[in-house]
């Protein structure tokens, strides 16, 4: 059961932890004990998570009585500075963080899209779900100082248009503006592995590393590339297309056009297609995970051949940027080290010396919630520069 957990599980857990303890203070101030009723987290979980809050300042205790006993009550403060969105969409999902201007995410919660899901559905749904959600949190649409929306595809900065050729192409061509007219203000679009590496500096244990290339593995491969402490997207904003980096000159053909790309030979979608073939029966990213945890041959055979193609194309990036720390995140990221072994070994084996030797190879801190948390703190950079302006 521990090769469940993959090596950043512990991170995501503490923080959804803390959203839940979050929830449960929206309504009324409670005391530690009341906290640990409502979530169902156990008492020391409780304590040292308000120990955390309240040394940010985002929470307040004093002394009281409950049930005759000496306890703590805990208030939630509301933080200063402006409410901000921050939304991502998948290939079959949308989540949504409605946040104040501290690390705390007021509220936050996800809709199953289905594949193949088109812009104009998705984002009324997803208005919807912001509207629902802004109800909860008590916060009147006309106070979001800033929504950011991430998507799992290449944005053109210079028109705001997404390439959504190759994950979403039901959403190749929409624009920023057309995105930003279904919640009814101006929006900033983002890239989805750009959103990870914002995301895991923020958020989580690497805010002191100011190289960083953040991994995503999932319908299709990209990265989120940090240097010198800040997000490089590029000339106009395709920079870190891991995925479509040729592997193999002679390979599949690539929707891209070229030939033998990463994504044709390690994607999730491509380890599906192999396995579904292999077995008969249609296997999902789901299947993947729990069936090479499970110790199937064939199914941990296809994880680690990706695994050192990955790593391979990891080194080529790393030979040309020289980060500290790449995280490698994605779905696929909960199978642990049957994943990341490989990847390493790859690394190894393309990587100059001085590079295989220093730079970590790590699982994403902050599980599936690291995407739309990216997009949290982009907005609130964009809240803070327009109210500077």
């Amino acid at each position: 059961m521990a090769q469940r957990r993959s090596p950043g599980s512990q991170g995501a857990l503490r923080a959804a932890n803390e959203a839940r303890i979050v929830q449960a203070l929206r309504g009324a101030p409670a005391t530690q004990s009341e906290i640990a009723e409502r979530t169902g987290l156990a008492h020391a979980t409780v304590s040292n998570i308000v120990r955390d809050l309240r040394e940010r300042g985002s929470v307040s205790t004093e002394p009281t009585v409950h049930q005759g006993r000496r306890a703590s009550l805990v208030t939630l403060e509301r933080a200063e500075g402006p409410t901000v969105v921050g939304i991502d969409f998948g290939r079959q999902h949308v989540r949504i963080a409605v946040a104040a201007d501290d690390p705390i995410v007021l509220v936050e919660d996800e809709v199953v899209l289905p594949v193949g899901h088109r812009a104009e559905e998705s984002l009324a749904v997803a208005a919807e779900l912001l509207d629902r959600l802004l109800r909860e949190a008590d916060v009147s649409r006309k106070n979001v100082a800033a929504i950011c929306v991430g998507v799992p595809c290449p944005i053109d900065l210079r028109t705001g248009t997404i390439l959504g050729h190759s994950i979403l192409p039901e959403w190749d061509g929409v624009t920023r503006d057309r995105i930003g007219e279904a919640f009814g203000m101006a929006v900033e679009v983002a890239n989805d592995s750009d959103l990870g590496a914002i995301a895991e500096r923020a958020f989580g244990p690497y805010s002191d590393v100011d190289d960083l290339i953040f991994v995503k593995i999932g319908t299709g491969i990209g990265s989120g590339l940090v240097i010198g402490g800040k997000l490089h997207r590029g000339s106009f904003g395709i920079a870190g297309e891991l995925g479509h980096v040729q592997v193999d000159p002679n390979g599949t053909l690539c929707v891209c056009g070229s030939r033998g790309c990463l994504e044709t030979l390690a994607s999730v979608r491509v380890m599906a297609q192999s396995l579904s073939a292999a077995f008969g029966r249609p296997v999902t990213t789901s299947d993947i995970v729990h069936q090479a945890i499970d110790g199937d041959p064939a199914t941990r055979r296809v994880v680690a051949d990706a695994g050192v193609a990955i790593g391979r194309t990891i080194a080529n990036a790393c030979n040309i940027l020289a980060p500290s720390v790449v995280v490698v995140g994605g779905p696929l990221a909960e199978v642990g080290d049957l994943l990341l072994h490989p990847v390493r070994d790859g690394f190894r084996r393309f990587a100059l010396h001085p590079l295989a030797t220093s730079t970590q190879i790590v699982g994403a801190s902050l599980g599936p919630r690291a995407e739309v948390l990216g997009a949290v703190t982009l907005a609130r950079q964009t809240a803070r520069t327009a109210a500077f302006m």
